[in-house]
This record gives structure tokens, C-alpha cells and sequence, in this order.
């Protein structure tokens, strides 16, 4: 997959634009994707993330980096010796483009909007 361009509320993979939140996951793009608390992230907003077995999950937390990503968050993802990597979405779609080019297996969850 290739994330062809972002805006706020807006992102545009394979030709496909999209204007709720995804996941971008190894054979398939979850629109749609959501979390219990809105802005901040939990370990359980991620399952469906965390069941590919990524070797990196990056998370978007929106295009002015509204979206919290608590510490026990942080904590399990790495606990399961997974490389995560938070950022602005308008900055994060930009890496995930760069380290899917890498040959890993890539993950993203990102907030479009706020």
C-alpha cells in the first residue's frame, strides 16, 4: 500500500481517498477505525493492529497532534518488541510511506482530523 497524500480529514491510499480515520493493515484498509475514548489511545483501540503481528506500528494522532497516546500504551507496544512510532499524521503518513519501502512489516492507525 501507498499513501498518496494527506490533509486535515483527508487521506488518499492507492488511488482511494478516505475521510475517516484508518488502519492501514498488511492486506487491507480499515476505515472506519476508532477509539473508545476519542483522543486517547488505548491498547484495546489497537487489537486488530496488534493481531498482524507488526514489526512497526505507527500512529497519526492527527493533523495538529490532538490524539494522546498514554504511557501504558506505549509500554505494551513495546513490551511485545514492537517498534512504535507517535507523530502529527500530516508527518506520520510520510513514514509509513518510508519504512513500508523497507521491507517490514508495517502497521499504521491514523487520526485524520484535530
Amino acid at each position: 500500500m501507498h499513501i498518496d497524500s494527506y490533509s486535515f480529514g483527508s487521506i488518499t491510499i492507492d488511488g482511494k481517498t478516505f475521510d475517516r480515520d484508518v488502519m492501514l493493515l498488511p492486506d487491507e484498509v480499515w476505515d472506519g477505525w476508532w477509539r473508545q475514548e476519542g483522543h486517547s489511545l488505548s491498547v484495546a483501540d489497537l487489537e486488530r493492529a496488534l493481531a498482524a503481528r507488526p514489526e512497526v506500528l505507527i500512529v497519526g494522532t492527527g493533523y495538529f497532534g490532538l490524539m494522546r497516546v498514554p504511557d501504558a500504551t506505549v509500554d505494551e507496544v513495546k513490551g511485545r518488541g514492537i517498534e512504535l512510532h507517535v507523530a502529527p499524521t500530516r508527518r506520520a503518513w510520510q513514514l509509513y510511506n518510508q519504512l513500508t519501502g523497507s521491507g517490514r512489516r508495517v502497521v499504521a492507525a491514523f487520526h485524520l482530523s484535530c
